[in-house]
């Protein structure tokens, strides 16, 4: 991050504006709005700063600039047509300790001044560091087309409930809770919107009375194969609402990223210098943090419902009376296969899909002589160690020794390795992939060379 983002206080603060061209008009309106002591200075003006002037909105300097006009500022902008003049400009206020912003220069400012969308008092700004400006703009109009016009109302008027609800509800939980129940009230969203003083007080006495859960609850949580965009929308708004999030190796740090900056995390997976945690102890965390009044979610690599021990972990809840729900993800074989390029099921190839753990040797005994069967595909999770005794049981059981085999490391992320070849020769490709690693066996595995598209 080479900029840091930070929103200013502007009102009755001295600001200079150097120019009086268009780009320096378009800066003034929004100075103007965030209530600044605006200086102007230029040798020309377009003639709207005359009229702001003569309404007493701010100071026009007709003259060329000069370093000492920014003596008592506490912010500069360049806004000239002239690069040798705003390099000067900014040149002064470094000198001087004071942040200028230069209008299409990023190299040349200390301040950078993004593309804004007002919902006042909510305002969201997006920046592209100076390098797209465009892509910053674009970004912002979809923003815009998103965002109801009275989320500032509503904004608004949380902020003259805040003294109640910090006295009504005790810790930082409860008061989240109610947060959320007001946030995501679209009745009373709509009332405000309308100016419905009496019904919006009526709506959020309301919100008052009702009762907010005095236990904790679970989410259970699919967090895709890797790539966070594959991620789906309510997993992520589970993961941005959590008091507590409990994960796993499988889950990447791009969808870590997604996480709510406060919540507590815990990690409970296996990595370099760390110990992997039991699954009853894993059980216990649960209990503790849903019992404390939180809100958790346990996130899980892929599907939780798949090979991910989902079911051991609501069992648990259930014995305890806990309240959970689930929400599934992309699991590894559709993610892994998908960016791979290779499709589970083809009319031609494979009629079904087996899904298989690759645990032969602790979960017991594979029935291979179906697994060995032609027009399916296999997807063995969790299976590199086990790759030699993959490819011996197939062998054994009939299946040709020619049947195209994928090994996917990573899949759907940036460091995503494909290694294909034949099924006498799974062995050896396992020699070179990591874990975790995803192998795929069947006829489709060939047609990666045609669809490979990731």
């Amino acid at each position: 991050m080479n900029w840091f983002p930070l929103f200013c206080d502007l009102r009755h603060k001295a600001v200079l504006l150097v120019g009086g061209g268009d780009v320096a008009e378009r800066k003034a309106r929004l100075l103007l709005k965030a209530g600044a002591d605006l200086r102007v200075c230029a040798t020309r003006f377009s003639s709207p700063f005359y009229e702001w002037q003569q309404a007493g909105k701010l100071t026009l300097l007709e003259t060329r600039f000069a370093p000492e006009q920014i003596d008592g500022c506490w912010l500069v902008i360049a806004a000239t047509d002239s690069k040798e003049v705003n390099q000067y400009v900014s040149d002064s206020a470094e000198a001087r300790r004071v942040f200028c912003n230069v209008v299409d220069a990023p190299a040349q400012a200390s301040a950078i001044m993004p593309s804004v969308v007002d919902r006042s008092p909510l305002l969201i700004a997006i920046s592209s560091s100076g390098d797209a400006p465009v892509m910053a703009r674009l970004l912002r109009e979809k923003i815009e087309a998103l965002l109801p016009q009275h989320l500032g109302k509503v904004a608004a008027w949380s902020g003259s409930l805040r003294p109640r609800v910090k006295t009504t509800f005790n810790g930082t939980g409860q008061r989240r809770r109610f947060w959320e129940k007001l946030f995501q009230h679209d009745r009373l969203a709509q009332t405000l919107a309308n100016g419905d003083q009496h019904r919006a007080e009526k709506l959020t006495e309301a919100l008052f009375q009702q009762p907010l859960a005095e236990h904790g609850e679970v989410v259970l949580v699919g967090a895709g194969p890797g790539d966070a965009g594959l991620m789906t929308l309510k997993g992520l708004q589970q993961i941005q609402q959590a008091d507590v999030v409990v994960y796993d190796r499988l889950v990447s740090d791009e969808v870590m990223e997604l996480v709510r900056r406060d919540a507590e995390r815990i990690f409970v997976g296996k990595r370099a210098g760390y110990h992997c945690v039991p699954q009853e102890s894993i059980n216990q965390i649960l209990l503790e943090q849903a019992k404390l009044g939180k809100r958790v979610v346990r996130l899980k690599g892929g599907d939780p419902f798949i090979f991910g021990r989902g079911a051991e972990e609501l069992e648990a809840l259930t014995d305890s009376g806990i309240p959970f729900s689930v929400v599934p993800g992309i699991t590894a074989a559709s993610g892994c296969s998908a960016y791979s390029g290779i499709p589970l099921t083809h009319r031609d190839y494979a009629q079904s899909v087996r899904l298989v753990t690759g645990h032969v040797q602790k979960e017991g005994s594979l029935d291979w002589q179906n697994l060995a069967a032609e027009k399916q595909t296999l997807v063995f999770y969790m299976g590199l160690t086990q790759a030699p005794e993959i490819e011996r049981q197939l062998l054994a059981h009939g299946m040709s020794g020619e049947m195209p085999v994928a090994l996917v490391e990573n899949g759907t992320s940036t460091r995503q390795q494909v290694f294909s070849g034949r099924l006498d020769g799974l062995a050896s490709l396992a020699a070179q992939a990591q874990s975790p690693s995803l192998i795929i066996v069947g006829r489709v595995a060939a047609l990666r060379d045609r669809l490979r598209w990731f």
